[in-house]
């Protein structure tokens, strides 16, 4: 019994001294195998992953001439669980910070990770890194890592280009390729080539000493993985043509854009009031930001791709072709001015089509709209009206209205054309006619366009029937981005009933009665046609488009300046001098652009 006892015990010990050693070989397993962060703190003592950040890709004009490049900054990191005791008072001062601002980045550093890289501090300049540099030694786990800024030479363009900013927590998690402190395109071309723009990052793994030294790659770089550098971007801007857009466009709210109709590359595209893309880059670009956001102007709201207009009378130019193609009038068609249908300017009877763009009559295409919608397809008014209305949706949208153009851009508006379904919602089924909504035929009442669709329309005249989606970029790298923009879209329309339209533009410019007559350009024919969008807040919005020259055109112009009034006075010089600059190289008629230049809008009310 004594020596059972006595073999019971030992077994006891036996399994106990073997609970114990499977305890410390499991936690050895765990820490070697599983739990990595006793690994990662060994061999950040020795050496540091840094990542290789890749330059971001520059953007060029279609002359060649560069738009946007990068410029070197430093970000300084900080890996906390390196980091021993230091002079945080002589530290904050290095580096421009308060000794608390230093205690709280290097606690939030902590909770994020105690062992990999966190940003200390954004966009340190080169002074203050030669200054930084030379006392690094000191403060061990904080390193410098290179990174780059976007400069504008020209100070122009901000709303194509966008620009760029730090991203999201929702991004990354959207995005494994991005980490916190990474740089994104937030808007413009920065953002919708982010991809062939940002390149890929590297990673180089760097040896260092205890006082947290480089000294030098580990292995010759063996293991490195080399950044590869974003595609460059050739866009379709003519950087001269946009520089002059923005000066003549100062003082004023609105929009400019002009197009190569044979194309669709943008050749400017303006919205103002605008700002320097340079405010949105570097360390103050949080307070800039929050500056040109609150700014009652609105600098940051893109005019040409968001803001929603009556088109005016540039919108009788579709609605006099729909109505040849459905043969309720032809060229030969007169109408009287009857200004008991709608106000119209003094000028005489339109005794045809030609006239009648012209002197631009109100009364002739409100009769011309009449015609295509009612055509008696039906002895009930509101069902004539609707099948009228549907024939003619149908058209109109052919245009580009209605829907959005798809620009390489991010966040543009489609306008609105009021259709069958549009009005049963407001007046009920068969409840509404004509006389609804007869201010449509003059590009008034519920029809809304965007500033692109109305140079998109300036492109489809000069082509006579057709236009290639607008676009600004030509090549990214070594590829052409999309086959949308090599696509021809035509309208419903035969080109064969685009002359006498086209011929009514030119006389507006040039034969007397016209109400274009300051779109005039030596030796370039120009056609043309006003418009005066309403609105019911204050003085009318001018708008005008062109395209020129009336044979072979290679621009198509729109300008809209809001609360300016009528458009011949205002929008027709600036499209005039744009076209002028962009045949000739040079505005001869100085005194035209200096008088553009100085007028201002911005004191009237605001629509």
């Amino acid at each position: 019994m004594k020596d059972r006892g006595l073999s019971r015990r030992k077994i006891d010990i036996i399994i106990i001294v073997a609970l114990v050693f499977s305890v410390f070989v499991l936690r050895l397993f765990y820490l070697q195998v599983i739990d990595e962060s006793y690994q990662v703190m060994a061999n950040n003592n020795a050496f540091r992953n840094v990542v290789q950040y890749p330059t971001r890709g520059l953007i060029y004009d279609r002359n060649g001439e560069l738009i946007v490049y990068n410029e070197a900054f430093y970000d300084l990191m900080v890996i906390p669980g390196q980091v021993k005791a230091f002079d945080t008072a002589e530290f904050a001062q290095l580096i421009q910070l308060s000794v608390p601002e230093c205690k709280k980045r290097l606690a939030a550093a902590k909770i994020h990770s105690r062992y990999a890289p966190s940003v200390f501090e954004k966009q340190i300049s080169k002074e203050t890194y030669g200054r930084l540099q030379e006392r690094l030694y000191k403060y061990r786990g904080f390193y410098a890592q290179i990174r780059t800024l976007r400069k504008y030479p020209k100070s122009v363009a901000a709303h194509v280009l966008g620009y760029v900013g730090e991203v999201s927590p929702s991004m990354i998690e959207k995005d494994v390729y991005y980490k916190q402190g990474d740089y994104i395109g937030m808007s413009g071309l920065e953002n919708f080539y982010e991809n062939q723009l940002r390149g890929q990052k590297g990673q180089k793994i760097q040896i260092v000493d205890v006082k947290s030294q480089d000294k030098g790659s580990y292995m010759d770089g063996k293991y490195d993985v080399y950044a590869v550098p974003g595609q460059n971007l050739y866009s379709t801007l003519d950087l001269s043509l946009q520089e002059l857009a923005e000066q003549l466009m100062q003082g004023k709210r609105g929009s400019v854009i002009a197009i190569e109709p044979a194309t669709g590359e943008i050749l400017a595209l303006v919205s103002a009031p605008t700002y320097d893309p340079n405010l949105l880059v570097g360390r103050e670009r949080s307070s800039n930001y929050h500056n040109l956001l609150n700014d009652p102007q609105k600098p940051l709201f893109d005019r040409a791709l968001m803001a929603q207009y009556p088109p005016g009378s540039v919108f009788k130019l579709p609605q006099a072709l729909i109505a040849l193609k459905h043969h309720v009038i032809t060229e030969n068609t007169g109408f009287h001015c009857d200004k008991s249908l709608v106000g119209c300017h003094n000028h005489p009877d339109a005794t045809n089509l030609r006239e009648g763009v012209k002197m631009s009559c109100n009364p002739y295409f409100q009769q011309v709209y009449r015609r295509m919608i009612m055509q008696n397809i039906d002895p009930n008014r509101f069902i004539d009206s609707r099948k009228g209305l549907a024939m003619w949706e149908q058209d109109i949208l052919s245009f580009g209205f209605g829907s959005r153009l798809e620009i390489d851009l991010p966040n543009t508006k489609s306008g609105l054309i009021p259709n069958v379904v549009y009005y049963d919602k407001i007046y009920g089924e068969n409840q509404w006619a004509f006389s609804n909504f007869r201010s449509v035929s003059i590009g008034q009442g519920e029809v809304l366009l965007i500033p692109l669709q109305m140079a998109n329309l300036a492109a489809i005249m000069a082509n006579r029937g057709f236009y290639v989606t607008p676009h600004l970029c030509r090549k990214i790298g070594d590829n052409i981005p999309n086959d949308e923009y090599a696509k021809i879209h035509l309208t419903t329309v035969d080109s064969s009933y685009f002359k006498e339209v086209v011929n009514g533009m030119y006389d507006a410019v040039y034969a007397p009665g016209g109400t274009a007559h300051r779109a005039q350009v030596e030796n370039i024919t120009v056609c043309g046609k006003t418009g005066t969008a309403e609105n019911p807040h204050g003085k009318d919005h001018a708008v005008f488009i062109a395209f020129a020259p009336k044979d072979d055109p290679k621009i198509a112009i729109s300008v809209i300046i809001e609360n300016s009034g009528f458009g011949g006075t205002w929008a027709s010089p600036i499209a005039s001098l744009l076209i002028e600059q962009y045949f000739t190289g040079e505005v001869k008629r100085v005194q035209m652009k200096q008088q553009m230049q100085e007028i201002s809008f911005m004191n009237e009310i605001k629509p």
